[in-house]
Order: structure tokens, then C-alpha cells, then sequence
């Protein structure tokens, strides 16, 4: 059930292909089967970073089960990406990493 919510001012050309090669990503990186990944892009002009408007992006990423131990090599992959695909600094970047416990996370009308 990972769940990857991107917000940006940098311009996404193909939103679709930025998706699925996002989901590729999380799936190789977390383990996890792409048919339970969830991936938003959210166009968000109004961003400051450092008192600077130039491209960021802030993204949250929440998985069931996500070691903290695996944070930091997700974040690696996580910024590489964003950075080839997106062209925003990887020092214009945060990500949020949340372990979501699963019986707070509702799929397909009960919880994981």
C-alpha cells in the first residue's frame, strides 16, 4: 500500500509516464507489487524553499511496514529520480518517510 504524494513548482511534461516510472521505482525499492501502489502529482505553483521560489519539490512517501533503516536509500533513489526527471536540485528537496501501522490504512472496505 505504498503511497507517494509529490508536490512541485518544477514543470511535468508526461504526468503518466512520470507515474508509472515512479511506481517501477517504489516497487523494485520497497519490494512491494506495483498493483498496490498509489502515486500523486500535484502541480503547486505557490512553493518557497529558502526564500527562493526556483524548482523544489516536496514529497511524502507512506508504506506499511517501512524500516527506518531503509529511509536513507530510499531517499537516495527517491532524489536521483526526481532530480533526472523533474531537473530540481536534490538540495531543493524534502521527503517525508511515514510507517504506517496497518490497521489504520482502509483497501477494498476493511483494513490492511
Amino acid at each position: 500500500m505504498p503511497v507517494l504524494k509529490v508536490q512541485t513548482n518544477a514543470p511535468v511534461t508526461d504526468e503518466h509516464t512520470f507515474m508509472k516510472e515512479a511506481t517501477a521505482l517504489l516497487s523494485k525499492e520497497l519490494g512491494k507489487p506495483e498493483r498496490f501502489i498509489m502515486v500523486m502529482v500535484e502541480k503547486t505553483p505557490a512553493m518557497m524553499f529558502g526564500g527562493s521560489s526556483e524548482p523544489l519539490l516536496y514529497a511524502e512517501l507512506k508504506s506499511i511496514s517501512l524500516p527506518e533503516e531503509e529511509t536513507a536509500p530510499l531517499s537516495a533513489a527517491l532524489c536521483a529520480f526526481f532530480a533526472e526527471r523533474l531537473k530540481v536540485p536534490q538540495e531543493r528537496m524534502y521527503i517525508e518517510f511515514s510507517n504506517a501501522r496497518r490497521n489504520m490504512f482502509g483497501w477494498n472496505g476493511k483494513t490492511f
